[in-house]
């Protein structure tokens, strides 16, 4: 914490993106989502079919969420569009 030049303290470190766990931003409600969902899925499983294929699904169903937010965050933190095709501009400058 530092002042600033009329004596209000000012943070720097809030500037900084939120991570947890090598989770950045608005990866982290789908991260807390698929853990979610994973216990539910434990809960479900296990009724239906037995503790060890509760396990079983609830790992399986955290690791697909964790890996999906990690390659969905090798793109970047806002979604792109990446249209394919050759797009051709016309009208861009005024003929005078």
């Amino acid at each position: 914490m530092t002042m600033n030049q009329e004596g209000y303290p000012v943070f720097k470190g809030l500037q900084k993106p939120l991570e947890f766990m090598g989770i950045r931003g608005r990866f982290l409600t789908l991260a807390a989502a698929a853990i979610g969902v994973s216990f539910v899925g434990f809960i479900g499983f296990s009724i239906a079919l037995g503790k060890l294929a509760g396990f079983i699904a609830m790992l399986v169903m955290a690791l697909v969420g964790l890996v999906t937010i990690y390659v969905k965050q090798r793109g970047g933190l806002h979604n792109k569009r990446r249209a394919k095709g050759i797009y051709v501009y016309k009208n861009l400058r005024r003929n005078s």
